[in-house]
């Protein structure tokens, strides 16, 4: 067993030296024999994860050859890459995290035995690929991660929505990259070259409330976001007067609602990569909108990672930031609570003037709060007295 160990607000995993049986299920050892540190560095993944460090006596053991693949920068399977991926299959898809993370080489023998055991990935739990995916996508280089995903079949494996967008032109007068796929791949590359929370972000958190003391390029959710955001494309591909996608975005929300519950993504996590994915476009218009629909915008927790999003989007196409600055602009200028104000009237005051419950309290309330939002509304007295005109539309 493990036991931890808390020493200086650290934490320290204290583990006795074991040697494991056969895997009947690709996962769990069916026995676990206590053994000498040799015996337990054989039976882990990576040489480079198989070295140990005596702390009291200042030495090193290597029994594995890691410390030549540290220097030669590989990621090379302990023994027999065959067996090492069939004890655990997720160690396929944790060889390309160590890989891009490292900027390190895959051992040849060792991505061989990837691309011929890449459909056992499946028997891997959801929950697990899913946890893997987000430290990957989480990482230094999420589009080597990707493509090299792709490279190994694991990435078919995991998400065929992905793969599916290879080789799906696009008009080149709005991304002269290439194919979506190449766009995808592009706009991660964006990503990780932006993986610091802009000023804007930072001043604005308490509006964004989700996203406090957190790296905004660096959050699982947008970096799905930013790789799901293109998959309603290659099912709403056609061609009239020139390419089109007609829709893409709604199509493609609901198909990476599908993803999430697949891999088992919490209720929270699903909302807002759908959301970023069915939003993605939104802010193209951006200085077309009313100062109202601006507003309410800016007060959804989830305003700074679709910024993001529409930025390296952009970025990984025409590099056209015109409507994305605009909205920053504006988001630095307005106060928070002009973003987020104190509602004017509530429901107990549509009661106090004879109204029943019903849905039209939520019709008057929203054009009161866009009234407000414009600033044509200041007062309560102006607000319940636009709320009495409403009324009297809404009885005729």
């Amino acid at each position: 067993g493990v036991v931890l160990v808390m020493e200086n607000d650290f934490e320290f995993e204290v583990a006795t030296f074991r040697s494991d049986g056969t895997y009947s299920d690709g996962r769990h050892p069916d026995t676990v024999t206590f053994c000498d540190a040799r015996g337990d560095a054989l039976r882990r993944d990576f040489t480079i994860n198989g070295m140990f460090y005596d702390p009291i006596k200042d030495k090193h053991f290597d029994y594995v050859g890691g410390e030549d693949d540290l220097k030669a920068r590989l990621v090379r399977a302990i023994g027999n890459p065959f067996e090492r991926f069939n004890e655990d299959r997720l160690r396929m898809i944790r060889a390309v995290r160590f890989a891009c993370r490292f900027n390190f080489k895959i051992e040849d023998k060792t991505a061989e035995a990837i691309k011929k055991l890449y459909n056992k990935l499946l028997t891997v739990s959801k929950e697990r690929i899913r946890d893997e995916l987000r430290k990957t996508l989480t990482g230094p280089n999420p589009d080597t991660s990707i493509k090299m995903l792709d490279e190994l079949n694991l990435l078919h494996e995991i998400l065929p929505e992905v793969t599916a967008m290879k080789g799906v032109e696009q008009p080149e007068n709005f991304h002269p990259e290439g194919d979506v796929f190449t766009h995808t791949l592009l706009t991660l590359t964006k990503l990780a070259d932006g993986r610091e929370v802009t000023d804007t972000s930072k001043e604005r958190v308490s509006v964004s409330s989700s996203i406090d003391n957190k790296n905004i390029s660096g959050s699982w959710e947008l970096a799905m976001a930013v790789l799901l955001h293109d998959i309603g494309k290659p099912v709403t591909f056609e061609v009239s007067d020139r390419i089109r996608f007609n829709n893409h975005d709604s199509v493609g929300a609901k198909m990476a609602e599908k993803i999430c519950e697949r891999l088992r993504m919490s209720n929270a996590e699903k909302e807002r990569i759908t959301w970023l994915v069915k939003m993605h476009l939104y802010l193209r218009h951006a200085q077309e909108m009313r100062i109202s629909k601006l507003k309410r915008l800016f007060a959804h927790e989830g305003y700074p990672e679709l910024a993001e999003l529409y930025k390296v989007d952009s970025l990984a196409s025409t590099a056209n930031l015109d409507d994305y600055n605009f909205c920053q602009n504006m988001f630095e200028e307005l106060k928070e609570e002009e973003i987020k104000p104190e509602p004017l009237i509530t429901g107990n005051d549509l009661i106090a003037l004879g109204l029943k419950s019903g849905p039209i309290f939520s019709k008057i309330l929203d054009a009161i709060k866009d009234e407000q939002l414009e600033q044509k509304i200041t007062t309560k007295e102006d607000a319940l007295k636009k709320a009495k005109e409403l009324v009297a539309i809404e009885s005729s």
